[in-house]
């Protein structure tokens, strides 16, 4: 866990980079890993990060401006769907990998995309996959797990979205 919280600081420190959709994305992935290792609900967990962190000053480091009510929705839309986000998830992914087999991080990471993938048909999967692309490179140094992401929101577009 402190591995993960370690890559957290990281990508708030990349958040920069973003548009203000792409750092509602990142905080929503972040918000989803905290829950998932706090048991924070979602009121409270979106309470807490509208407060402190969207566009706010971290550590001496100012975020990047996220709109609140992109983050509100895929905060809220990941918990409400999990359970079937979950299985599609776990479909996609290569045979012998299961979810639980994937750090904290990686599954808040393909959670959100899969969620907008599957209700946001708003947004075109390619701005959709890249994106989630963009957030796994903030978190992770090596590009194995950006690889991963890009694949199975790959597979789960083709399979789930026309």
């Amino acid at each position: 866990a402190e591995n993960e919280v370690g890559r957290c600081l990281m990508a708030e420190r990349a958040s920069k980079t973003f548009n203000k959709l792409g750092a509602a994305r990142l905080a929503a992935v972040q918000a989803l890993f905290q829950m998932e290792l706090s048991g924070q609900g979602v009121v409270e967990t979106a309470a807490e990060y509208e407060t402190f962190r969207l566009g706010k000053e971290l550590d001496g480091e100012q975020l990047a401006p996220a709109d609140a009510s992109w983050f509100r929705s895929l905060l809220s839309g990941v918990v409400e769907q999990q359970t079937k986000i979950d299985p599609i998830i776990r479909a996609a992914l290569a045979d012998g990998w299961s979810l639980s087999r994937l750090d904290g991080t990686l599954r808040a990471v393909l959670r959100g995309g899969t969620y907008e993938l599957l209700h946001r048909s708003d947004v075109p999967k390619p701005v959709i996959i890249s994106e989630y692309v963009e957030i796994a490179n903030a978190f992770y140094d090596a590009g194995d797990e950006s690889k991963t992401v890009n694949a199975v929101l790959d597979r789960i577009a083709r399979t789930h979205r026309d």
